[in-house]
């Protein structure tokens, strides 16, 4: 995996974000989230309100989007919690960017599955068009990461862009899938393989086979 860092506190990016506000909708959103968890364990939602935070920065650079310590900090105080705690959340789980994203976060999945089903033929692909681990493409399109697991295995090799997963991959099926994006366009998410409509077995089922066309009760037959 490529190496997380936050982005330096500079007064550049304090004067960029340190005037960070939710917007009206958001603001709503946020009490609500809040409103979820029991009186006293309002801190609970830090979770569900940084992920809301980084949606609000992507909403407006048109990207994934990241959470700045300015953001942070206005998480904490939301919380009314040290920003510490909301640092150690943001920068242990992944689906927080703690550093500027490009339009388009590639997460090509590297663990064992993958790499047995091909996923370095699709790191190659990425390579092919510029994207680096770890870095953003010059043209601010693609940010690259090689990630653990993501618990797609049985469609292997996949990738997660932004909020999608794409499956059964090939270098082919790779690349017209970011051509896709590229152009504007919303491909399909999950399998790529026109053989399959979700994981289920390529070709004809080889056991519970009633269930094809009917929601068949096998209980009498046990």
């Amino acid at each position: 995996m490529a190496d997380r860092y936050i982005e330096p506190d500079t007064p550049e990016l304090r004067a960029r974000w340190g005037n960070f506000a939710w917007t009206e909708a958001n603001a709503a959103k946020a009490k609500e989230i809040v409103a979820r968890y029991p009186e006293g364990r309002q801190r609970s939602a830090v979770m569900p309100l940084l992920d809301l935070a980084q949606r609000q920065i992507g909403a407006e650079l048109n990207t994934q989007g990241w959470l700045p310590i300015p953001v942070m900090e206005y998480v904490a105080t939301y919380l009314d919690m040290p920003v510490i705690r909301v640092v150690e959340v943001a920068t242990f789980y992944t689906m927080y960017n703690i550093a500027p994203i490009g339009r388009f976060h590639v997460q090509v999945c590297g663990t064992t599955p993958c790499m047995l089903r091909g996923s370095d033929d699709i790191i190659a692909t990425c390579k092919a068009r510029g994207m680096k681990k770890g870095h953003t493409t010059a043209d601010g399109m693609w940010s690259f990461t090689e990630v653990e697991c993501m618990g797609n295995c049985a469609s292997a090799p996949m990738v997660q862009i932004n909020d999608d997963n794409y499956e059964d991959l090939t270098p082919e099926r790779m690349n017209a899938v970011l051509d896709a994006l590229a152009r504007g366009e919303t491909p399909k998410a999950g399998t790529q393989d026109p053989a399959r409509h979700t994981v289920e077995p390529v070709g004809e089922p080889t056991n519970l086979v009633a269930m094809m066309t009917q929601n068949h009760d096998y209980r009498s037959e046990w």
